[in-house]
């Protein structure tokens, strides 16, 4: 999940609070070229007012402007954008594109917002969990996942929808490069959390980033990791960095990276192991150096390298592959 249906569930939680009726449209499948994967979220009113997104812009223009028009009454129902090459011209869907999308059409009663809270714990990182839906009905309730499943599982009318942690990007430690990466790691949906105590971290603020004055290994330490965590330690600094690589390694942390020359990357697994007590195993999961080698020499290059391998190793793709 991306952190930006994160915002669409705060969005509808708060809306029904208010004793507002949302619509919530999630992405079931898509077929073709695709802006947005399975599962991504979003939440609207009446009025238009809306967060999250579906495609890019065109096929929230159209949802939008039929909500304008009275439609999607019903609880749940879905609706597919770009079934043929007229509708995929006039959305300017890419690539001969569609996708089908649940429109859900809830009112603010004490279920719905008890049920929009469990999916937020989720995607902040507390569990995974199945929300299953019935199409018929509009019932719907959440479950144990499945290991393994897909984001959407259809089974007749029911749906099941596969939610876990938004993808997160630790910064551990702020530097130049760290700022490149946060810049970069946000408009690519991830939640960024940079956590440095240093005095001078206050003057290179990212822009929608919290700073967190802690060391990072106390953060990672205090539950900061879960399995769709990437933590990238970019600067130099063995206090910092080292710490905090320490820590991450006892994590389910999808990727734990430094930064450093490969002669600085030898030294620092040398004492990792010498003196953090890593074993051979452990040192082995740490990115070092990290990135991708694309002859990278400014901050930005640099940040680009490391999002890049970053995405690399959530997607699964070998270095060889590339």
């Amino acid at each position: 999940m991306q952190h930006l249906d994160v915002t669409v569930l705060e969005q509808a939680l708060a809306w029904a609070d208010e004793g507002k009726s949302v619509w919530l449209c999630t992405v079931l499948s898509t077929f073709g070229s695709a802006p947005r994967s399975p599962g991504a979220m979003l939440v609207a009113l009446r009025s238009g007012a809306h967060s999250g997104s579906l495609s890019g812009g065109c096929v929230e223009e159209e949802f939008l402007e039929a909500l304008g028009r009275g439609e999607h009454a019903a609880p749940a129902q879905v609706i597919r954008y770009g079934g043929t090459a007229q509708e995929r011209s006039r959305l300017q869907l890419p690539c001969g594109g569609s996708l089908d999308v649940l429109v859900e059409h809830r009112h603010p009663c004490a279920q719905w917002r008890d049920h929009l809270r469990q999916l937020l714990e989720a995607l902040r990182g507390q569990h995974r969990l199945t929300r299953t839906l019935d199409l018929e009905s509009g019932l719907f309730s959440v479950k144990s996942p499945v290991a393994g499943a897909d984001p959407v599982v259809r089974l007749g009318s029911r749906l099941e929808i596969n939610l876990g942690p938004a993808l997160r990007l630790l910064l551990a430690g702020l530097s130049p490069v760290a700022q490149a990466c946060g810049q970069f790691a946000r408009a690519l949906g991830f939640e960024v959390i940079a956590c440095d105590p240093r005095e001078e971290a206050a003057a290179m603020p990212i822009e929608g980033v919290k700073l967190i004055s802690m060391l990072p290994s106390m953060y990672i330490a205090n539950g900061g990791c879960h399995a769709a965590t990437a933590v990238v330690a970019l600067t130099h600094d063995p206090k910092i960095d080292d710490l905090a690589l320490m820590e991450a390694v006892h994590t389910p942390a999808f990727y734990i990276g430094a930064m450093g020359s490969r002669r600085t990357s030898e030294k620092r697994a040398q004492r990792l192991q010498r003196i953090g007590g890593l074993s051979p195993a452990q040192v082995d999961r740490l990115h070092m150096p990290i990135g991708l080698d694309i002859g990278s020499r400014t901050p930005a290059e640099i940040a680009l390298s490391v999002m890049a391998d970053v995405l690399r190793v959530y997607r699964g793709k070998a270095r060889a592959a590339l």
